[in-house]
């Protein structure tokens, strides 16, 4: 725990596996998840997309962090700004694209949650 979903779109140079890496390090550098085996990021370039209705060139990226229920507002706010932070310097964004960058945390019920590490 926790899961990390990164969606951006195909007019932004980003590097994923970088940018995977940079947001993971950014997790463990908070104290609240351990670096060997409790991230689970992941990427997806998004190819069809519309931003607004203008017809400006728009893009995004936008992180979900499902995290275990239980962490006061105070650190998952923390958590929510450090990762914003980490990818506003993640790349140098194209001239004259608007790109908006969010991050959301989800919660996931603690008690119903169910994981098992195979292969070991």
């Amino acid at each position: 725990m926790p899961h990390l979903h990164m969606e951006y779109t195909a007019n932004l140079p980003l590097n994923a596996d970088v940018a995977l890496i940079r947001l993971n390090n950014t997790l463990v550098g908070s104290g609240q998840f351990a670096a060997e085996f409790d991230i689970k990021g992941r990427a997806v370039k998004v190819e069809t997309f519309k931003v607004g209705t203008a017809l400006a060139e728009r893009g995004f990226v936008h992180i979900k962090l499902a995290l275990l229920s239980g962490r006061s507002p105070e650190i998952k706010k923390q958590l929510s700004q450090s990762l914003l932070a980490a990818l506003q310097d993640i790349c140098e964004w194209p001239a004259g694209v608007e790109v908006q960058l969010c991050v959301e945390l989800l919660d996931i019920d603690r008690e119903s949650y169910s994981k098992a590490v195979v292969g070991v």
